[in-house]
């Protein structure tokens, strides 16, 4: 039986002009005016069905969509454009402390969030040990605290606690797992699992590849908020991982006119390339990678140096890096730069350069040349959830006995 239907559902946010400073009066005028820069799809023309326990996986680089159509499907917002049909009970666990209201208790949120999903009063009371056994001791012992008070961990304790016992039909799932512990993700891929096998319906969003391949019978790929494939988990999976193979990246600029630059400093040539295993077809956090690149000295400028910085999708600086200072005249400079595995946590990342004069006067900055993404890779399965963190380092960590009694 059908479940989730949706049909050409699109998404449309309005990006405002950002004029700088202005004054209150002018900043009051502009949003009146309503004028903007340009209109942003979240998501854009999504059609896709599910039947009644289906386990479907959304895969796809931050900023494709996966957030906004939980939420469509969640009706916290509404769609632009489209229509959709969701037949029985739907419990979300979105963004941290969504569904719950600050002021009242745990105990009161665990009855307010089963109210609000048409649980009669004792239904949740059947639940409710079993709802705050599983959220654990830290929330007994603050269950009669406002909520307001509790950390953001402690607000996904109990939100996935709520959402996974109140026996809904349609369960949907964000990467907001990710504030949890190890020990707390390992229960919770359990308790989804269990869920599962009483053939609900779960819409499962995560960057973990190997959760989505064990968890879920279709999958679903979103690219800048449109449909890049829908089907059969595997055959999405590896069609998917195989994409993650374009991430070798170049740019090359015949002459200094056609390249990116200024008077003084002109792109040549830039190369991203991952160190992949023989026989492996994507990029993940084992892998070192390497940065290549050339630019014309132009100006005959003396004492250079490139700084190069690799950041976030979300805007974070995960670290720079300074070369040597290059005493030189007119002509062409080379730099190499080797990242090793194990370094970079999985993630979607952006590499820009500048180049700078006395280590102080930036002549120009080669702003996201690289945009590219790295996939998890796990020797230990028992845990699914998302590794914290931007970084992933490989540390020797040893634990030894010491005594054999207390």
């Amino acid at each position: 039986m059908q479940v989730i239907d949706v049909t050409s559902v699109s998404k449309k946010y309005k990006v405002y002009k950002n004029p700088g400073p202005v004054s209150l009066k002018n900043g009051i005028q502009e949003i009146f005016n309503n004028k903007t820069n340009q209109e942003f799809w979240a998501i854009n023309d999504v059609s896709f069905s599910l039947n009644s326990g289906d386990k479907l996986g959304i895969v796809g680089n931050n900023g494709a969509g996966k957030s906004t159509l939980l939420k469509i499907l969640s009706r916290i917002t509404k769609p632009t454009s489209g229509s959709i049909s969701v037949s029985g009970k739907v419990a979300s666990l979105l963004e941290v402390g969504t569904g719950f209201h600050p002021e009242l208790t745990g105990r009161e949120n665990i009855f307010l969030n089963g109210a609000i999903l048409g649980m009669k009063k004792h239904e949740i009371i059947a639940q409710f040990d079993e709802i705050v056994d599983f959220a654990g001791e830290q929330i007994i012992r603050f269950l009669d605290t406002p909520v307001k008070r509790y950390s953001s961990g402690m607000y996904v304790r109990l939100g996935f606690a709520i959402a996974a016992h109140l026996n809904p039909e349609i369960l949907i799932i964000d990467e907001v797992l990710a504030v949890g512990d190890a020990d707390f993700q390992k229960k919770s891929l359990g308790k989804m699992k269990e869920v599962a096998s009483r053939e609900k319906t779960i819409l499962f969003v995560s960057h973990n590849l190997t959760a989505v391949a064990n968890l879920c019978n279709k999958t679903l790929h979103l690219e800048k908020g449109k449909v890049k494939d829908f089907g059969d988990t595997g055959q999405i999976l590896t069609s998917y991982m195989a994409a993650l193979q374009k991430n070798i990246f170049e740019h090359y600029f015949e002459t200094p006119e056609q390249a990116p630059g200024n008077d003084l400093i002109r792109l040549k040539y830039a190369k991203l390339t991952p160190v992949l295993q023989e026989n492996q077809s994507y990029w993940d956090i084992r892998h070192p990678f390497k940065i290549e690149f050339e630019f014309w000295n132009l100006g005959n400028t003396q004492n250079l140096n490139v700084s190069l910085h690799v950041f976030a999708s979300t805007g974070e600086c995960i670290f720079n890096v300074g070369s040597d200072q290059l005493t030189c005249q007119f002509g062409l400079i080379r730099g190499t730069l080797a990242v090793p595995g194990h370094y970079l946590n999985d993630g979607n990342y952006v590499v820009s350069f500048m180049v700078v004069k006395d280590k102080s006067i930036i002549l120009y900055n080669f702003e996201e040349i690289f945009n590219f993404e790295i996939a998890d890779f796990r020797e230990d399965t028992t845990w699914y959830g998302k590794w914290p963190g931007y970084v992933r380092p490989s540390f020797s960590f040893p634990l030894e006995q010491i005594t054999e009694t207390l």
